[in-house]
């Protein structure tokens, strides 16, 4: 559905996209994580045609989306910073949508009213709380119907039932109609329960991109037990990424398949050992540990 390819964008001299690739394929949920400044937000805003690229392309459905008006019908957005028309309400925003997107569903909005009954569909948008902001935000994007929904931080400020709610509608389209979600957040705990992609961006450029499963089959924290208390001298080709201790236990945190590091491990005779799946999180925290971020002592 997206083919980002080697796009580079500078603003005043600062590069916020350096040769960033990214592809996320169609009826999938692809989850964007990274730090701060990490150029999320601004691969979101090309994709949704409001930058354009200076160097690179970025595809939708096999077509530039810069200018391109029949492409970005087929794209509902909702930014981390919402904007509407100063006196506008739920309503008429509605019939603004209902007049760019072709697919937008009647019938599915005023379904909605028994789903975001807190929102006063009358009532100026602006007048209203920031999860309410957040949840008229959603009821608009999802009547548009369309095939590519952009999310920045979308559930922040929404309440935990609420939460849980958006995320049902989302799957649900994703199942029934092969709806393809980019959704950009800092709760990763959130997005592992409901993504099937994930790309890592530092410094403008994607350091990881897998499917969810293959990134978690690819790190694997052990807990281990040795004869000695000290750590023995570990095959200088097995990748760790990170060591702790607490006590007699040590917790290693290695790069590559469970299965394998494991029988590696077993020619110690560890008097306890246990192959762990990371959560993302974890994965996040190192994977970027050979970057800017220092990974200390966490106990795990």
């Amino acid at each position: 559905m997206i083919e980002v390819k080697h796009v580079t964008k500078t603003f005043d001299g600062f590069r916020a996209l350096d040769g960033l690739t990214m592809s996320v394929p169609d009826g999938s949920i692809y989850g964007l994580v990274g730090p701060n400044g990490a150029g999320k937000s601004t691969i979101l805003r090309h994709i949704t045609g409001i930058y354009r690229q200076d160097e690179g392309e970025v595809l939708v459905a096999g077509e530039p989306v810069y200018e391109n008006p029949a492409v970005k019908a087929r794209i509902a957005s909702i930014p981390d910073e919402l904007y509407y028309f100063l006196s506008a309400s739920t309503r008429d925003m509605m019939r603004l949508f209902r007049g760019f997107y072709p697919r937008f569903d009647q019938k599915r909005y005023e379904a909605m009213k028994d789903i975001f009954t807190t929102v006063n569909e009358k009532q100026p948008i602006r007048r209203l709380s920031k999860g309410m902001q957040k949840q008229s935000a959603f009821w608009l994007a999802m009547c548009c119907r369309p095939e590519l929904l952009v999310l920045d931080e979308p559930v922040d400020g929404l309440d935990p039932v609420m939460r849980r709610q958006v995320w049902s509608l989302l799957m649900s389209d994703v199942a029934e109609y092969g709806t393809t979600v980019l959704v950009s957040s800092h709760n990763l705990r959130e997005l592992e329960d409901v993504c099937d992609h994930v790309g890592i961006l530092s410094h403008g450029k994607v350091l990881v991109e897998r499917s969810l499963s293959d990134l978690q089959e690819n790190v694997v924290k052990m807990q281990v037990v040795f004869q000695e208390k000290e750590l023995p001298q570990l095959p200088a080709d097995l990748e760790i990424l990170h060591v702790s201790q607490v006590g007699r236990i040590h917790t290693l945190i290695i790069r590559g398949n469970a299965t394998d590091i494991t029988n590696r491990l077993a020619v110690y005779a560890p008097i306890l050992m246990d192959a762990l799946p990371l959560t993302l999180e974890e994965i996040f925290i190192y994977e970027l540990g050979g970057e800017d971020y220092e990974v200390r002592d966490i106990v795990l």
